[in-house]
């Protein structure tokens, strides 16, 4: 393991501590071709031969708990986007908001979310692997800083009956400037034809895509309709029930805002691998053309079956198993990621997904709680 100083940072919720995220080298000193870091920073350079930098914002949602004699219950219940939510646990998102602008991952934002226990940090976005890099630190602080506080920082897909936790990826692509947006294109929604087609490839490779997105047995309780977590393959405008979400551009600055919203994903994935495979079909969707369709304006499962299947809207699979098979079927996203790695990892979903399968019931999710 290679530690990358560039990452080095003093860890404020430990004594004497610091940090680097580690890249993995052979002994050689070549990039160990399953190392997950070195293959996406070996995508990133082949995209820059493209003439293309990836700018990534990760938004991630988790649930505080605490631990009773019948298990783990939300730490709070008072309300989606209250004061009352936002003081019960203040002393806590305080500290976890110093913590990371300690490290120099800029917030932008704080919100009780929806359900009982979930909140939001929002941070701010990065260029290539630095994006990815904060994003593993901002979790472990939000789990070390919980932990300090005597409660439990979790990223579970499914924690608890009712409210899910994503990880939805926010991205565009810049040369000159920004490739997803279009200066002629009115209204809040400028999108390129660049940008189209980016979202033609994900939808193409949606399947597959979500067993690096989504790669837990648990996943797939929360990628179910009425989520806001999305079931089906399709994109639309602010349309949180999509797999491809477009938000509204700020009016005040629509070139530096047109991006994309992947929100088939979960904190389960390994980030540096779901953004390798979003940028793969992504780029795929650009280099063959693809037309993503027409945007869907409401819930995917509001359509008739007759309406979807006229539209293309297919659901994702509804079980690890299905979407591994998928990616084993998908030359493109397999040699984004290089045999070595693609082999381990569905080797290990399989396994996974063959262990749940096998078992009496389902896993305990108060033990997949704590390492997620």
């Amino acid at each position: 393991m290679i530690p990358q100083p560039r990452t080095f940072r003093i860890l404020p919720y430990e004594a004497e501590t610091a940090a680097m995220a580690c890249s993995i080298e052979t002994l050689n000193g070549n990039p160990w071709t399953a190392d997950p870091r070195s293959a996406l920073l070996a995508y990133l350079s082949d995209l820059d031969d493209r003439g293309y930098e990836a700018v990534t914002a990760f938004e991630s949602e988790f649930h505080l708990m605490t631990e009773t004699e019948d298990g783990f219950k939300p730490h709070d219940d008072r309300g989606v986007y209250t004061t009352n939510s936002a003081r019960d646990a203040s002393h806590v998102i305080h500290d976890i908001i110093s913590a990371l602008e300690a490290q120099s991952i800029p917030v932008k934002k704080y919100y009780p979310e929806h359900g009982a226990g979930k909140h939001e940090v929002v941070t701010g976005h990065a260029t290539g692997i630095d994006a990815v890099d904060d994003h593993v630190f901002h979790t472990e602080t939000v789990q070390a800083i919980a932990d300090a506080h005597g409660l439990l920082a979790t990223f579970l897909p499914k924690p608890v009956p009712g409210a899910t936790n994503g990880l939805h990826l926010h991205l565009s692509l810049w040369d000159d400037g920004n490739a997803f947006h279009d200066e002629s294109v009115d209204g809040p929604y400028p999108l390129s034809r660049t940008a189209k087609q980016f979202i033609g490839g994900i939808l193409a490779h949606a399947d597959a895509l979500t067993a690096l997105t989504a790669p837990a047995v648990n996943s797939y309780a929360r990628l179910a309709p009425r989520q806001e977590s999305c079931a089906y393959a399709c994109w639309g405008h602010d349309n949180r029930e999509a797999m491809v979400r477009v938000p509204s551009s700020s009016s005040s600055d629509e070139s530096g805002t047109t991006r994309l919203e992947f929100r088939a994903a979960d904190a389960a994935a390994n980030p540096y691998l779901a953004l390798l495979g979003l940028l793969a079909a992504g780029v795929d969707g650009i280099e063959q053309g693809i037309d993503p369709g027409d945007p869907v304006q409401t819930g995917p499962d509001a359509l008739s079956d007759d309406q979807r299947h006229r539209r293309g809207v297919e659901r994702l699979p509804t079980t690890l198993g299905e979407a591994v098979r998928a990616l084993e079927a998908d030359n493109t996203l397999r040699a984004a990621l290089g045999e070595e790695l693609a082999s381990s990892y569905l080797e290990s979903r399989r396994s996974a997904w063959e262990a749940f399968t096998e078992s009496a019931g389902e896993w305990n999710r108060d033990i997949l709680r704590r390492l997620l």
